[in-house]
């Protein structure tokens, strides 16, 4: 199996990966993305890209480091990349995920996820670590289904939480420590994409839940 892109290199310490991370390619099809990917001036890269209609291409060997998350955390994890996976979807961001690229995909996670020990709860968004700076998956991107599937997790609660425990909940969750409007804004791009306004007790509700049913080891990182 070849492996076309140059942007990679060794896990940092020894790190073994324990997170997914799900982007979008906001360009204009998998051709121009897998050509961004794979040039050594872009510095650039992810394990795995998956077509609209389903076709699945490696551009990294997943036992070394891609460089596709950038600057974020999850809980203590601040070395993303050294610790994940990363998958592309072929998609400019406003558009629906075709059925073939989201059956593509649950099929790689679940082998993902074998291989590795990835638990659901650390199949993420790029938004969800790097809330500041990003927006992909998206509000289009399909989590509950993954999250029936087992391959992700969904809020039970949804509504009854304190709005002023949210961050401390989000954040036990695995949220990165930024400030409240940033973390709503990612929060709701995955859980309750389209909602607007101030903070409410369903945003609290729904974090409060995550919180307690999946909750970060604060020293680690992992789950």
């Amino acid at each position: 199996m070849s492996f076309p892109s140059p942007n990679c290199g060794e896990r940092r310490g020894g790190a073994r990966p324990d997170l997914v991370v799900i982007h979008y390619t906001a360009m204009a099809g998998v051709a121009e993305a897998r050509a961004r990917l794979c040039d050594p001036a872009h510095e650039v890269s992810a394990h795995w890209l998956i077509a609209e209609d389903g076709g699945t291409e490696q551009l990294v060997d997943e036992a070394l480091r891609a460089w596709h998350a950038g600057a974020g955390a999850w809980g203590a994890v601040t070395d993303v990349n050294s610790r994940s996976i990363g998958i592309e979807l072929a998609n400019g961001g406003a558009q629906p995920f075709p059925e073939p690229q989201m059956a593509a995909l649950e099929r790689l996670l679940a082998g993902i996820m074998g291989r590795w020990g990835v638990r659901p709860e650390r199949v993420i968004g790029h938004s969800d670590m790097a809330p500041a700076r990003k927006s992909d998956p998206g509000p289009r991107f399909d989590w509950r289904r993954l999250a029936r599937s087992g391959l992700s997790v969904w809020p039970e609660a949804r509504s009854g939480g304190r709005p002023a425990e949210f961050l401390g909940h989000a954040r036990r969750f695995g949220y990165p420590d930024v400030e409240e409007g940033l973390l709503l804004r990612a929060f709701r791009l995955r859980f309750r994409p389209g909602v607007e306004g101030p903070l409410d007790a369903v945003d609290a509700g729904m974090a409060a839940d995550l919180a307690r049913r999946f909750p970060v080891d604060a020293a680690t990182g992992a789950a």
